[in-house]
């Protein structure tokens, strides 16, 4: 009998050793999550009386328990190193087969989808405009490969300040070429329906009117009708136009684009003091765009963003939680599937109910505690010795009763 007892302890403690080792094999892999060994007396229940004190049969590996701490984040210079700052899941399609996994060393294939080291494709919800996303089925991330496309002007902005002490201009008749016609004057960059830039210029005039000023239009050097005037408060607020917008009669670039219908908007215009000053200038037209990079929020949203300055929506990623963490079925590749210990996947979004937040441009390391591990290297090689040398005396004291005469 002892020597079946202290044989399962040297199973359990190689068992230990053995998960002891892959924890420190395991120590620099990112998204790792370390293991423990779990043993349970094995008592024959059956063969003893209930009030029998005799020992016990021995001890069993009842279970490897892994542990999912937080492990450590290292930051990188990849935005599509992604590490979760609390619980849950990176969820993987391979083929439609789902996975989860903490390791957020993600690239691109040659078909734009976001992909880990084993090709397995990134899930995330679909954008659905205005800032809202379809958070049913998440679907395959793939970043966009084509251009930005450009968008016409429709509005321009202008947060000038005239001075309320200006002269009217000694010519009466405008003309853009002479100085003397005008008082101020400031243009824009503005872009057509295939993002060709013009260049808008505003001349101010001041009118004999208190507190009125004419303004002329130009586009690329043509005047453009439509141009109003702008009056102002006794206190130098703007009166009109009413809501401040001034609109312009259409204008052909003659470049084949749609013709340009824009407004100027003159709402955060004042009339202070005796110096002319543009405070603010913009307008919402771009040219076309080539992508720069792409960036994550720590929300899960993917942006893309491109030349033109504009960025571009892709998914937020899905997070997925567990009842039972512990119950995920290990399938390698610092990857997991769901079992019926597990409970089925809980979908949801980084930052709301359970899940964790997101940082782009880190990686989780793995949570195994090198110097604790060691520690247990040495347990369990003193555990496996010491139920060496049982056997080694169980053999002995057998040795002797057969020796007697």
């Amino acid at each position: 009998m002892p020597f079946a007892i202290a044989l399962s302890g040297l199973n359990a403690a190689s068992a230990d050793l053995g998960v002891t080792a892959n924890n420190v094999a395991n120590v620099n892999t990112t998204g790792f999550k370390m293991s423990r060994a779990q043993f349970a007396e094995v008592f024959a229940v059956g063969t003893q009386s209930v009030s029998s004190s005799a020992s016990g049969s021995g001890v069993r590996l009842s279970s490897i328990a892994q542990q999912f701490t937080q492990g450590n984040i290292d930051f990188t210079d990849n935005a599509l190193d992604l590490a979760i700052g609390g619980e849950g899941f990176f969820v993987l399609s391979d083929g439609g087969a789902r996975s989860y996994t903490r390791a957020g060393a993600f690239g691109v294939d040659n078909q734009g989808f976001v992909v880990n080291s084993q090709g397995a494709r990134l899930q995330a919800y679909p954008y659905a405009g205005n800032n809202l996303f379809n958070t049913g089925t998440p679907q395959d991330l793939q970043l966009t490969i084509g251009a930005n496309p450009p968008a016409a002007t429709t509005q321009a902005d202008f947060g000038i300040n005239l001075p309320a002490n200006a002269a009217v201009p000694l010519n009466p008749v405008f003309d853009a070429n002479d100085p003397a016609s005008f008082n101020h004057t400031t243009s824009v960059t503005v872009y057509d329906s295939l993002g060709s830039p013009h260049t808008a210029t505003v001349y101010f005039i001041k009118d004999a009117v208190p507190n009125v000023w004419n303004t002329q239009v130009e586009i690329a050097g043509n005047p453009v009708a439509g141009a109003l005037p702008i009056e102002f408060n006794p206190d130098g607020s703007l009166n009109l136009p009413a809501g401040g917008l001034m609109p312009l009669a259409p204008y052909d670039p003659g470049t084949g684009a749609a013709p340009i219908t824009m407004s100027m908007n003159f709402l955060n215009a004042t009339q202070f003091g005796d110096n002319f000053g543009v405070n603010s200038l913009s307008q919402d037209g771009f040219t076309t765009g080539r992508l720069t990079g792409v960036s994550v929020d720590t929300e899960g949203v993917v942006f893309a963003r491109f030349t033109n300055g504009q960025s571009t929506s892709l998914g937020k990623l899905a997070l997925a939680n567990f009842v039972n963490p512990q119950g995920l079925q290990q399938i390698g590749d610092t990857a997991w599937a769901e079992s019926f210990q597990s409970g089925d996947a809980l979908l949801g979004e980084a930052g709301t109910a359970s899940f964790g937040n997101i940082q782009s441009g880190a990686l989780e390391a793995s949570n195994v505690d090198l110097t604790a591990q060691l520690v247990d290297m040495i347990t369990a090689q003193r555990n496996f010795q010491a139920n060496a040398q049982m056997i080694s005396t169980a053999d002995a004291v057998t040795q002797t009763v057969i020796n007697i005469r």
